[in-house]
């Protein structure tokens, strides 16, 4: 490709990412010709409803790589935020234009951005399993495990150097770490009956996981690197599941039916009594917390629809961040800023993104299959 065509799909991702961040309204620059040498006409940004201006150019050199710089202006101050300068292949023009929209978005909000960052999601085509990783933007899929049996709950350790998950290839289901730059892998709970709901403490020494080694499904932690040191967390008559630590690593969130329907508990790593977390409705379930541990996101069951719901914990107000009859598996940005989730549409299973204030819901992608559990990945090294 020349380098026109690199700048246009440069700019087509940039824009793409920052739009669906739901924080940012653009401006279009056609008719301009900026480039990284021209003074900027501040004033005349400014009356055309710009508070900040983003420009580069991209030139191809004679060895075939891009070499790529960008600026950004705030047109209130009159002056320059940001510049930098990247090189890469056309292959890595994709990483460089997140790479780039991270920074317009962290320069702009103070708050870091996640367009670098990675999705992991488990795909099925037919009889086949596929783990796929994909950029934030659900573009680019890579297949980090194909499987004829089920594959679930895949979790991401907060490295982003490896995958938990659950597979059935043995006959029953059986948890294992994947490490993703050699594909090695190796089982952390293969006990008598299930072994299942994998979760990484934020350290990532050890994983959460529901085993029903002792009869019910109850909630255990192990060793993330070798399985070892099994602690039983909870001890109930009835089921405890889908567990998930708090991001301080002393406690756990977990889905348990002790109250007679699927409700949201906190319990102490140290064990002790369960606190019940969810009471606005019948049947909430798939916890998941926040980066700063004040919002919790529970899929609800309400007139018939599975919604997402956020529930803020200091002041136990929830607000539906879903409109959909089949929203599941959500999963928070690791900067808390959008929310990942899996959603039935037209009848066909969607890869789909929603704010965490619930204002802008997308499509992230419509793949040829069904489309199951997406999880963020943390921010990238």
């Amino acid at each position: 490709i020349d380098s026109k065509l690199a700048f246009r799909r440069l700019a087509e991702i940039i824009r793409a990412d920052l739009t669906r961040s739901g924080q940012f309204r653009l401006i279009s620059t056609s008719g301009s010709n900026l480039t990284v040498d021209t003074p900027i006409a501040y004033d005349e940004w400014r009356t055309r409803g710009a508070d900040f201006i983003a420009y580069g150019t991209v030139v191809r050199t004679p060895d075939g790589r891009f070499e790529v710089k960008y600026r950004l202006g705030d047109t209130v101050k009159r002056g320059p935020l940001d510049g930098v300068a990247f090189s890469g292949t056309e292959k890595e023009l994709r990483r460089i234009a997140h790479q780039i929209a991270d920074r317009i978005y962290e320069k702009i909000t103070g708050i870091r951005g996640v367009f670098a960052t990675r999705i992991a999601y488990v795909l099925k085509q037919g009889n086949t399993y596929e783990l796929q990783i994909a950029d934030a933007d659900g573009q680019n899929p890579q297949v980090a495990l194909r499987s004829r049996e089920p594959v679930i709950s895949p979790s991401w350790s907060p490295d982003g150097s490896r995958l938990a998950y659950v597979s059935f290839e043995s006959g029953k289901p059986v948890v294992y770490v994947h490490h993703l730059a050699t594909s090695k892998r190796f089982p952390v709970a293969n006990y008598k009956g299930n072994n299942s709901a994998p979760a990484w403490s934020p350290d990532g020494s050890q994983l959460a996981v529901v085993l029903t080694r002792d009869g019910l499904s109850q909630i255990y932690t192990v060793s993330a690197a070798d399985g070892s040191n099994l602690r039983r967390i909870t001890r109930s008559p009835l089921i405890d599941t889908e567990p998930v630590f708090s991001p301080d690593g002393r406690s756990i969130y977990f889905t348990s039916d002790r109250s007679g329907s699927p409700q949201v508990y906190q319990v102490g790593l140290d064990g002790g009594e369960p606190r019940r977390v969810t009471f606005n409705g019948g049947y909430n379930i798939s916890p998941r917390i926040s980066p700063d541990g004040k919002t919790l996101l529970t899929v609800t069951r309400r007139d018939g629809s599975y919604r997402i719901v956020s529930l803020n914990l200091t002041n136990n107000t929830e607000s539906f961040l879903t409109g959909g009859r089949d929203d599941q598996s959500p999963s928070f940005a690791p900067n808390g800023m959008q929310v990942l989730y899996a959603a039935v549409q037209g009848g066909r299973s969607v890869l789909a993104g929603v704010s965490s204030d619930g204002r802008v819901r997308q499509t992230l992608s419509i793949l040829n299959g069904e489309i199951r559990e997406p999880t963020w990945g943390p921010f990238s090294k």
